[in-house]
């Protein structure tokens, strides 16, 4: 009972200082204006980060990671490879995203149903290549956890990747 007091503190602990860290990127017209969410999460994060920001985020998270499963060394460096990775990969598709829905909302205002299928079409790939990216990179780090690490991971939540996901982030 003790232990599931204090991982759920941890992950509210979490919570709340990434929902504080991100909040400025939200409604940016990038992920974090509500896409949904899934995987082990970057809520917020949005063409406008920077890299200073992605490095802050997963620093952020792969130390909660670090303290909730006690990662080796190597295993929190190779988790900040992937996830900065993976972030840098999600800017990119994210930018792409926003050009995507500026030209869907012109297309709408000239009722372009051509224009509007092909803009919708190009979020709907880019947003499901993102989804692809977070698996990728959960799966990868799930993969280098030990089986009690994965045994504490698995025991915290039954859907501990989608929970960490922020509202309204992620993708």
């Amino acid at each position: 009972m003790k232990k599931s007091i204090t991982r759920f503190m941890a992950v509210a602990a979490f919570t709340a200082v990434a929902l504080c860290a991100q909040q400025h990127s939200r409604g940016q017209g990038g992920h974090g204006s509500g896409d949904g969410g899934g995987g082990i999460g970057f809520g917020g994060v949005n063409s406008t980060t920077t890299a200073a920001q992605v490095t802050t985020i997963v620093t952020h998270q792969v130390t909660f990671l670090t303290t909730l499963l006690t990662l080796t060394t190597s295993q929190a460096a190779t988790a900040t490879t992937l996830f900065t990775n993976e972030l840098n990969s999600i800017i990119t598709l994210d930018a792409q995203i926003v050009t995507a829905r500026t030209a869907l909302a012109t297309a709408v205002k000239a009722n372009d149903t051509a224009a509007i299928t092909t803009q919708s079409n190009l979020i709907g790939t880019a947003t499901g290549q993102i989804v692809g990216l977070e698996a990728k990179a959960d799966a990868a780090f799930y993969a280098l956890l030990t089986t009690a690490q994965q045994t504490i991971l698995n025991n915290t939540d039954s859907d501990f990747f989608n929970d960490l996901r922020l509202p309204g982030g992620g993708h």
